[in-house]
């Protein structure tokens, strides 16, 4: 597998729209493998195409696979996260309902570093193709619902900085501006994670 570059904020192509999938190809699965072996490298938990400069509706999930004994005891899993197997690759994810408001702190691996309390939906409904482009949908809360959002808002050209009140966002703006990003380690899948980083 291929590790990819990951574009980082503010980056013009971040805001390009994703062009939909109408046939889920054996170049678009080796696309999504890579991108789940770019991630668990620098220890997301989402990754979406655009980030990779790949203007493709297309997402990788795993919100499980850093976890600890520890975290599953503090914050342990929902009952609807639990029914799915993960990682997870979606083509063409489109929310079809949301219900509730909640408030969690993400990060992103296009904006490494910094992270910031974002208001979503708590409990979302998301129909799309699997890799072997078969129709599902996914019913879930928990940190699977907001990284599932956080990811589809990165297909429509969306960054998390853009959730963000005028006054928070220009704040992290300033900030990178300021200070820049870090330089990226080179953590293995399996080590110590930020369950922000999506």
């Amino acid at each position: 597998m291929k590790l990819l570059d990951i574009l980082v904020y503010p980056d013009p192509r971040l805001k390009q729209k994703s062009k939909t999938v109408e046939i889920v190809t054996d170049e678009l699965r080796k696309l999504a493998n890579n991108m789940l072996h770019t991630m668990y490298h620098c220890k997301g938990i989402g990754l979406a195409a655009p980030q990779v400069d790949q203007h493709v509706r297309l997402l990788v999930v795993d919100t499980v696979w850093h976890r600890s004994a520890e975290d599953d005891e503090r914050n342990p899993l929902s009952d609807l996260e639990k029914q799915y197997q993960q990682p997870l690759v979606l083509f063409n994810p489109v929310i079809k309902k949301k219900d509730g408001k909640e408030t969690f702190g993400e990060g992103c691996l296009s904006v490494p570093g910094y992270y910031e309390d974002v208001t979503r939906a708590k409990y979302v409904e998301v129909e799309y193709l699997d890799k072997d482009g078969n129709p599902q949908v996914i019913r879930t809360d928990g940190i699977l619902a907001v990284c599932l959002q956080h990811e589809i808002d990165h297909l429509d050209g969306f960054v998390f900085v853009e959730r963000l009140s005028v006054i928070k966002s220009e704040r992290l703006k300033a900030k990178i501006k300021k200070y820049g990003y870090p330089k990226r380690k080179e953590p293995l899948r399996g080590s110590d994670s930020d369950p922000e980083a999506l």
